[in-house]
């Protein structure tokens, strides 16, 4: 039972080559969010890919990867007082889905307007939970995900690199494609969740930003919205 082997090794240190540094933690650590990126990963929901010294390797900016860790065994931000990469840093926590440092970090400054012969692309995608609060640990009733776009390529692009899951276009007059399932578990709301980001992020868009809301809509039931905003740059083509 894998997950009983996963829960046997809590403990035991675990070795990362993140962008040529290596870090060593422990597997409870990098599964302290289970709704992030790494927590996905070190349970087994994204697969994994080890280097020639059989190092877990993510292909990220490594000297950054110190304050993602000790964010991971702290739960708080320390950074040193001279620090200059707190965008960096904001990407890479975004880009690991570690809600409480990306809240830390706060909003991502104003962007420079871009040159007037360029305009912007956006891909917002959104995650409504609903949760039962008598259920332990807490059951996902329903999730939709929904993607939101004018940029048609993107839409096809996703509808076919996603085929296995069921999904619909709500709107084809504002691109709106929803991705609906349930009910279904946590794990494969969190599965597809960072694989949507991950597949927007390497079609050339960069996160704007991100927000969590929370609401209890009756007493025994919540609501999690997530939402996040992707740019990129595209140029004007005349019409």
């Amino acid at each position: 039972n894998s997950s009983q082997l996963w829960g046997s090794l809590d403990h035991h240190p675990v070795t990362l080559n993140v962008g040529g540094c290596v870090y060593s933690t422990s597997l409870s650590t990098l599964q302290r969010y289970p709704d992030s990126m790494l927590g996905a990963m070190f349970r087994g929901d994204l697969p994994t890919v080890r280097d020639a010294h059989g190092n877990y390797f993510i292909d990220r900016d490594g000297p950054l990867f110190r304050y993602i860790l000790n964010f991971l065994r702290t739960s708080e931000l320390t950074l040193p007082c001279d620090f200059k990469e707190t965008e960096l840093l904001r990407k890479e926590a975004d880009f690991y889905q570690i809600e409480p440092l990306i809240q830390c970090l706060g909003d991502p400054k104003p962007q420079l307007p871009y040159p007037t012969d360029s305009y912007e692309e956006v891909v917002e995608l959104s995650s409504t939970r609903k949760l039962s609060k008598y259920s332990n640990p807490v059951a996902v009733i329903i999730t939709q995900l929904t993607i939101t776009t004018k940029v048609h390529a993107m839409l096809e692009s996703i509808s076919c690199s996603f085929t296995k899951w069921n999904k619909h276009m709500m709107d084809t007059r504002d691109y709106q494609v929803s991705f609906t399932f349930g009910p279904c578990d946590h794990q494969q709301e969190v599965s597809l969740r960072v694989h949507l980001l991950d597949f927007i992020s390497k079609s050339g868009f960069t996160i704007r930003n991100t927000r969590v809301h929370h609401m209890s809509e009756r007493a025994n039931e919540n609501t999690v919205e997530h939402h996040w905003t992707f740019c990129r740059r595209a140029r004007k083509v005349d019409e």
